[in-house]
């Protein structure tokens, strides 16, 4: 089997590297169908790869969040608003005590004119050890009444 001649960018020089190449094919004077198709390859891997790091160097969503409202002047109000929940609600997502919904990051992208990605990533939820022991109490006497 032949061994492919472009593969997925995993790291700077290889991204150096290709964007060489795609310059150097961009500005040949042959552009048969083959160099064209390399040419092609090659803006697609190159743009995932950007795409990909500029979105990891963005901050954690809810950095990203707060970051945006104080450059819009949104306050917690009017992003409850917004977004058509509690203001509450609002507050837990913003001190990471509940994660952006699949609809609430649609809606911060379509706001803010950002890809959903940005918003779609991982970060830790903060769970406070009072809401634990809350919730371990209130199983603890549901298990209480079930067995009474």
């Amino acid at each position: 089997m032949k061994a492919l001649k472009y593969k997925i960018i995993s790291s700077d020089s290889q991204y150096n590297k290709y964007c060489k190449i795609l310059e150097e094919l961009a500005f040949s004077s042959t552009k048969t169908r083959t160099v064209k198709d390399e040419i092609a390859l090659l803006t697609l891997l190159i743009e995932k790869y950007d795409e990909e790091k500029n979105i990891s160097q963005l901050p954690d969503p809810v950095e990203l969040l707060k970051s945006l409202m104080k450059d819009h002047k949104l306050k917690a109000v009017g992003l409850a608003k917004l977004l058509n929940v509690s203001e509450g609600l609002v507050s837990d997502m913003l001190h990471y005590k509940k994660g952006l919904s699949k609809d609430t990051i649609r809606i911060l992208s379509e706001r803010f004119k950002l890809n959903q990605q940005a918003f779609n990533r991982p970060y830790e939820l903060r769970v406070s050890s009072s809401v634990t022991k809350r919730k371990r109490r209130k199983l603890n006497t549901r298990k209480d009444l079930t067995t009474a």
